[in-house]
């Protein structure tokens, strides 16, 4: 049985998922994937990990690095978990490019070269948002591309950890932030 609690965040609205322990799923309303791995039939309730995530929330979205991580679960090929562990050590206020996790897996499966789009599809894919910082992600080039929960919230999620965004640019529109 999967469980649900919302969160009011200046963003929106935050769906939270569990499996009665560990926080599953975490979706900003509307994020391309939002809730996938949900089954039909889910509960809305309080759960101690729902207040644990709220508390974590809070501080994030007070401008605070918190110095915890709830307890979570992930369900992923392989391939995912790899990188979403590379993910996790992405620090607050920082960002790295798809080309330099593909490199990290390169290196961790000892091959040549790792494709940056097959990392791109399992960054996109990360069930828990903004606390597995897939927002922290960017193209080799400084371009502000592929966040599930769209651009104006990766943005906002950057300049929130005070980011250096100065050199990154949205490519539809090439400007410069």
């Amino acid at each position: 049985m999967y469980y649900t609690h919302k969160y009011d965040s200046p963003l929106g609205n935050i769906t939270m998922a569990s499996n009665g322990k560990s926080l599953t799923g975490l979706w900003l309303e509307g994020q391309k994937y939002y809730a996938s791995i949900l089954p039909n039939g889910s509960e809305l309730c309080e759960l101690p990990i729902f207040y644990r995530t709220t508390e974590w929330l809070d501080l994030y979205f007070k401008g605070k690095n918190p110095d915890f991580m709830p307890d979570i679960h992930l369900d992923g090929s392989p391939f995912q978990m790899a990188v979403w562990e590379i993910l996790t050590r992405i620090p607050y206020g920082h960002v790295i490019t798809y080309k330099d996790i593909a490199g990290q897996i390169a290196l961790q499966r000892s091959i040549p070269i790792m494709s940056a789009q097959a990392v791109g599809g399992a960054v996109g894919h990360n069930p828990i948002s903004i606390i597995i910082p897939c927002h922290r992600v960017v193209g080799s080039n400084g371009s502000l591309t592929g966040y599930a929960g769209g651009l104006s919230k990766k943005i906002a999620l950057l300049k929130l950890e005070k980011a250096d965004i100065s050199g990154l640019f949205v490519p539809e529109k090439r400007s410069a932030l």
